[in-house]
This record gives C-alpha cells, structure tokens and sequence, in this order.
C-alpha cells in the first residue's frame, strides 16, 4: 500500500481534502482534532460512520482540510471523502460503504435567487392598485 491516498468531498458549499494513511484512528480537522471542531455528536457521527462501516475506526489516520459552507457541510462532505479514500484503498470496502450510504454525494444545493423576486421562489407582495 502507498503511504497515503487522497479524496475531495463535497456538499452544498463545502469543499473537503481528506488524506487516510495507516495508523491508530487520529482524525484530525484543520489542524485540530474532529472532536474540538465538530462540537455537536451527531457530526462527530456523520465524520465516523465510513470507518465504521468497515470497522477499521483505530486502523486508519485521516486529516481533512475543510473550506467553505458551513460546519454541517463540512461534516458530510469529510464522510464523503473518507468513504472516497477507504475504496480507493481497499475495493472490498465498496459494499458495505455503499450500504451505508457513504458513497453517494447529495446534490442538492441552493436555488439562485431570481430577479424581481425577494428570494429564489419568494415573491414581493401583489397589490392590485
């Protein structure tokens, strides 16, 4: 195996590079540890669940660079990357990454604000006189 493989996640505006190599379970997110940087659990989870899929949560380090978004796009775009990254490494891992949903990139985003509207879809109010 090489030293290390790499991925990009993403999601809505959030951009991730996620690097896994070989080592204890260190996750580490702009240069602090996941834990400091996503406070909430549930985001925790969402960054853990691909190396829980393929139970190898002390075998891998990973270190992810996150811009743009916010920190709930950052978190599933790192689970993007590092399901990206294990299947790269290992193409066993593909099933059961896939069953759980690692693999898939959520497309959604967005809408653009049109003009003559207050929003994309809101409208300002109708006054007939």
């Amino acid at each position: 195996m090489e030293k290390q493989k790499n991925a990009v996640g993403r999601r809505k505006e959030a951009v991730t590079r996620v690097f896994v190599s070989k080592g204890n379970g260190k996750i580490t997110v702009n240069d602090k540890d996941y834990k400091e940087y996503f406070s909430l659990i549930y985001l925790q989870n969402q960054v853990e669940l691909p190396l829980k899929a393929v139970e190898s949560l002390d075998k891998y380090d990973v270190k992810i660079n996150a811009a743009g978004g916010g920190v709930k796009g950052q978190a599933e775009a790192a689970k993007l990357g590092i399901g990206r990254a294990l299947v790269d490494i290992n193409p066993e891992f593909r099933p059961a990454l896939k069953a759980a949903g690692v693999l898939k990139r959520d497309p959604r985003s967005v809408e653009r604000k049109k003009f003559g509207h207050k929003k994309a879809r809101k409208s300002y109010q109708f006054s007939k006189r």
